[in-house]
């Protein structure tokens, strides 16, 4: 006798994997990124959650899937900007970005930029994922005030520059070297990530 609970649900495969991802979509639109669970993405897709995790390791990969980043691993980013002296962590973090965006020539951020720009949806999920996976842990660790606040303008910079570089290819930026960009672009992260931001801290 069949078990009910396992009636309708979808045999792993490409479709499976489409259905998965347009569920995490919904649900990441309707619940916002920190409140998702791979569980509740499964029960939405009508699949069991080992089913979502043969495709997708966990939430980043799932979210990041979600929004065409498949080779982007915000962990590693993240590695690889902690790892060192914090007075650095600015221009290694911008190494590390453009690094990471440099391995297919820019190939995904012109993909994905347009369709972020384009749909309102997509862009806030892209704004939380930048916050929550790549530059929250880096302000958590810092241990420094208004943390929200420093991963927000360190990622407008970060996004700013993936435009620049990428999308509009203005040059010099669209073609100098990662160090080049790191040592130009690293002491405004820096500031925004460790130094003094004034009375607006205070007002907040």
């Amino acid at each position: 006798m069949s078990d009910p609970s396992r009636r309708g649900r979808r045999p792993a495969g490409q479709s499976t994997r489409g259905a998965v991802l347009e569920a995490a979509r919904a649900e990441f639109d309707e619940r916002g990124y920190e409140a998702v669970s791979l569980r509740g993405v499964a029960r939405r897709a009508g699949v069991d959650p080992g089913t979502v995790r043969h495709w997708f390791a966990g939430k980043t990969e799932l979210l990041a899937a979600t929004l065409g980043l498949t080779d982007i691993d915000p962990s590693a980013v993240t590695r690889s900007a902690a790892d060192g002296p914090v007075e650095d962590m600015g221009e290694r973090l911008v190494r590390a970005v453009v690094r990471t965006w440099d391995a297919d020539g820019g190939a995904t951020v012109r993909v994905v930029v347009p369709a972020i720009m384009a749909d309102p949806g997509l862009r806030n999920l892209l704004q939380r994922f930048l916050g929550v996976e790549v530059l929250g842990p880096l302000v958590q660790r810092l241990g420094v005030a208004d943390a929200e606040l420093r991963a927000s303008l360190a990622g407008s910079q970060v996004a700013g520059l993936m435009m620049i570089r990428y999308v509009v290819g203005v040059e010099p930026l669209a073609s100098a070297s990662a160090d080049e960009l790191a040592t130009l672009v690293g002491p405004t992260l820096q500031r925004y990530l460790t130094g003094d931001l004034g009375d607006v801290t205070t007002a907040r």
